[in-house]
């Protein structure tokens, strides 16, 4: 790389958004600040000062490129994204999806970004945006700080959106009774990397009826009154409140999962009869599998609350609980009405929003974010023509939908975090019924498509 003594860009947030941001800003040959508030303050959330640190799961979502997640890993890998490819890197089972030992994936992105020449990584937190004449990408995610989401309440005339996000327990993975568990993939999908707790309907009954009245932690720094949960992130108790069967076709759905030692499992009437009422999936949080994730447990129980009750799961009577559930707040902006497709600010071009704070939801969709400000903040720093993705591309789909200010004024300050998914691209020009074989067709459209645009860039 070259080094440019100027331009220069800001980089706020080394969160999955921001250092995939300050990654491409340098490939691009412009020095960058890295500016990360921890360790001198820290989130709810966070627990370590490494950069892109995952807070609520290990998983990037389904690998398979006819999947809408996985097809955004498709179209990041063709833009040479290092953050997927730390990812890639630093995977572990998980049957169909791109699951990532935690450590090692944030530690190895730590070192790349710190020893880069072009970037500076500066440990404090920024309270105010930087002048209108410096280039500044905001990408501090869900966990903005307060002084600076109320700096950026200032600056936009907007109140910013929050609402409500929840971490998942781990446990030790020797300490889960196999003798009850059992490993398996939903339909035997892939390798079976999952552990399946099975329940009966009694014991699921006894387990519904503790997490309704168990004892939740008081949300101490955030505002009660107009907490909103967040549908594709809800905790665990506040989905058994909905309904007596909400758990058993969300996060519980027993359908598709079988232990051989029940039965002949090619036997319809043995499966129909036998299977379990409900089961609860845990997930590896590292390559070896000494650490299990309770897949879709995110939880506001108070600690002590949450060692007694998910102890009334079967397989983890004895299971020793390395990390309990956490709660924070996630900020997010009004972006139809304050961001260009470019992710720009429509009132000032030389900022730009990345990741989560733009209302886009998911790990993949937050490091997508930062491929696209990153390389539109080097444009402007050379002076060149920034860009916008097609529509037909899972990313371009993203940036355009948050983007939206037309589409977006019916529903002007409900506007909510949206996650990668088919139904933002365009429909194809011939309809296809099946619907396996028309997102294999929507996948091949927007990686030509993605292919075709960035290489007349």
């Amino acid at each position: 790389m070259v080094l440019n003594q100027s331009p220069s860009v800001i980089v706020i947030g080394a969160g999955l958004a921001g250092s995939e941001a300050a990654w491409q800003i340098a490939k691009a040959g412009i020095k960058v600040t890295l500016v990360e508030m921890r360790p001198a303050n820290r989130s709810p959330a966070h627990h370590t000062n490494e950069f892109a640190e995952l807070v609520c799961s290990n998983s990037f979502g389904a690998l398979s490129s006819d999947r809408a997640a996985g097809l955004l890993q498709a179209e990041l890998r063709l833009l040479k994204s290092l953050v997927i490819n730390t990812a890639d890197i630093h995977s572990v089972p998980a049957g169909g999806a791109l699951a990532v030992d935690r450590s090692k994936f944030s530690s190895a992105l730590t070192e790349i970004l710190s020893s880069e020449p072009l970037i500076t990584v500066k440990r404090n937190e920024l309270t105010k945006l930087p002048s209108e004449n410096q280039i500044t990408i905001i990408a501090t995610g869900p966990l903005t700080s307060e002084a600076l989401a109320n700096d950026l309440r200032s600056f936009t005339g907007l109140d910013e959106c929050h609402f409500f996000d929840a971490a998942s327990p781990i446990v030790q993975g020797e300490t889960i009774d196999h003798s009850i568990a059992f490993h398996a993939s939903r339909y035997d999908k892939g390798d079976a990397d999952y552990i399946n707790c099975p329940m009966n309907k009694q014991e699921y009954e006894r387990f519904r009826e503790a997490l309704i009245n168990a004892d939740q932690a008081e949300l101490k720094d955030f505002d009660k009154e107009d907490a909103q949960f967040f549908e594709g992130c809800l905790p665990i108790e506040e989905l058994a409140r909905r309904g007596e069967d909400t758990l058993r076709y969300g996060p519980l759905k027993p359908i598709g999962l079988w232990d051989p030692r029940w039965g002949d499992v090619t036997n319809k009437e043995v499966r129909r009869t036998k299977r379990a009422h409900a089961v609860v999936q845990l997930r590896k949080e590292d390559r070896y599998g000494r650490l299990f994730n309770l897949v879709g447990f995110q939880t506001n129980l108070k600690w002590g609350e949450q060692s007694r009750v998910l102890r009334m799961i079967p397989g983890l009577t004895n299971a020793e609980f390395i990390r309990f559930g956490v709660m924070h707040r996630n900020t997010f902006l009004e972006s139809p009405q304050l961001l260009k497709p470019t992710l720009q600010f429509r009132e000032r071009l030389n900022l730009l929003a990345a990741g989560q704070l733009t209302g886009t939801e998911g790990y993949v969709a937050a490091v997508a974010g930062g491929w696209l400000a990153g390389t539109n903040a080097a444009r402007l720093a050379k002076g060149k023509e920034v860009i916008r993705l097609p529509k037909t591309t899972m990313l371009g789909a993203l940036t355009h939908f948050i983007s939206d200010r037309e589409n977006n004024k019916s529903t002007k300050g409900l506007f909510q975090p949206m996650p990668a998914n088919f139904g933002l691209l365009p429909e194809l020009e011939q309809r296809i019924k099946n619907k396996r074989a028309r997102y294999c067709a929507y996948r091949d459209r927007a990686l030509r498509d993605l292919e075709t645009s960035i290489s007349t860039k």
